[in-house]
């Protein structure tokens, strides 16, 4: 697996398994030219990896899973592709109301889904279904899946100063008492990821949790997210083991 990582150093002792991943599924609309498809194509084959995905965080312990699925930039796609990707989103949202994954039967702990974001910027049927599904599976406790739509992480922390700022109007929340932690729970998600994988070879974070990343390891992978398999997550982890993480110290 090719991939260029921010930092190497190794430390003697191993961290633990990491307990939030976050990815960003980059690279749907190349790996279909690849295959001399129309663009848009591709987000099928993302679609349907992300469904393998949920199986491989269970599979490999991990209690929490961020993706960057459609950001606040992409509304403005060509009007074919957003379509489509709309059409993507509500069979994908419906498949999910009826995903046997989201129950707990046994020793499994149902799936909880977030849809975190700018949901108003989605049309009705599909913002209704997004709903359904956080309600429906709002009690699950085991893995925690955030679906980041709408998103953008200026927009993110833009969002949680108007509704810090109107608490501080309502006089809910003193303003000598704003710090870090209290903007945290204003944000769409307060969770820091312990690491951040992006695929289809850019090395950027393109304003994805530019708050929560302060001090996540990144993993910059060359594949396309079609090709990520869960080889590639678990030779992820298994580096993040072994990185030594200082955390300003």
């Amino acid at each position: 697996m090719k991939r260029q990582d921010t930092k190497s150093n190794k430390g003697t002792e191993f961290n633990e398994n990491p307990k939030h991943v976050a990815i960003i599924l980059d690279g749907n609309r190349r790996f279909a030219k690849r295959l001399m498809l129309k663009p848009w194509t591709g987000h099928e084959w993302g679609k349907k990896k992300v469904e393998k995905l949920l199986d491989w965080c269970v599979e490999l312990g991990i209690k929490e899973v961020t993706l960057y699925a459609f950001s606040v930039d992409n509304f403005s796609r060509p009007k074919e592709e957003f379509d489509y990707i709309m059409k993507l989103f509500k069979e994908g949202c419906e498949e999910l109301k009826t995903d046997k994954r989201l129950q707990e039967k046994g020793k499994r702990l149902g799936i909880r889904i977030r849809f975190l974001g700018r949901l108003g910027m989605f049309p009705e049927s599909v913002r209704k279904l997004m709903h359904e599904i956080m309600e429906k599976t709002a009690n699950n406790t085991g893995l925690v899946v955030n679906f980041c739509m709408a998103y953008g992480g200026r927009q993110e922390i833009a969002d949680a100063a108007k509704r810090m700022a109107a608490d501080v109007q309502k006089g809910k929340l003193s303003a000598a008492a704003v710090n870090d932690d209290t903007l945290k729970k204003y944000l769409y998600l307060p969770e820091d990821p312990d690491l951040i994988i992006r695929t289809g070879g850019e090395k950027r974070l393109s304003g994805f949790l530019l708050y929560q990343s302060s001090y996540s390891e990144l993993f910059f992978l060359e594949k396309m997210w079609p090709e990520f398999e869960k080889e590639d997550l678990v030779q992820v982890i298994e580096e993040f083991r072994q990185r030594q993480r200082r955390f300003g110290k």
